[in-house]
């Protein structure tokens, strides 16, 4: 039986419907193995401090030089809320604590779910991690809304501008004219 992570040979690899699926999949058509190609899972948090947010501005492509909210794809074997805090310690070299869950995007043109926490910084440092050029703390009149780099990023900034001052929130999602992003 072939496991993945251990495929060697594509070579032998279709787009078929399996049996008894639904969905077109990639299969091996010599042992019916099949490759589940599942959404991304994105996670972050909108950190704050003192009433401002946290940002960083991308040292990576894509949207180099852009600014963002620390956020990244899920490593295996972390929950959503441990790849929003190992994010914020790699791009802002910030420690974080979660309150709770902001919201929900799904990107499906991409194939990728984005999903955002509310958090508060612990103490004072930050600084660029390897993937980020600069860091720092902007009040939400500051921040250059022309230049953030993802339209997930600036729906999270507007959803938490809206549930300011709310103790318990239901998780928001793409706003409407985006619901099919």
């Amino acid at each position: 039986m072939l496991i993945p992570g251990q495929l060697k040979d594509f070579t032998n690899f279709t787009r078929r419907i399996p049996e008894g699926d639904d969905h077109e999949r990639v299969v091996c058509e010599t042992c019916d193995f099949v490759y589940y190609e599942n959404p991304k899972m994105i996670a972050g948090a909108v950190v704050e401090s003192a009433g401002k947010i946290l940002m960083c501005r991308r040292a990576i492509a894509p949207q180099l030089g852009l600014w963002t909210l620390p956020a990244g794809f899920m490593e295996m074997g972390e929950s959503p809320a441990e790849g929003a805090v190992r994010e914020t310690w790699e791009e802002a070299r910030a420690k974080i604590t979660i309150k709770d869950m902001l919201a929900i995007y799904s990107v499906r043109r991409i194939g990728q779910v984005h999903m955002y926490f509310r958090a508060t910084l612990n103490g004072n440092d930050f600084a660029p991690g390897p993937e980020s050029t600069d860091v720092c703390l902007m009040d939400l009149k500051e921040i250059p809304w022309d230049e953030i780099a993802f339209p997930t990023v600036y729906w999270a900034l507007k959803d938490f501008e809206r549930a300011k001052g709310q103790d318990r929130i239901a998780p928001f999602t793409n706003p409407e004219k985006y619901k099919d992003l």
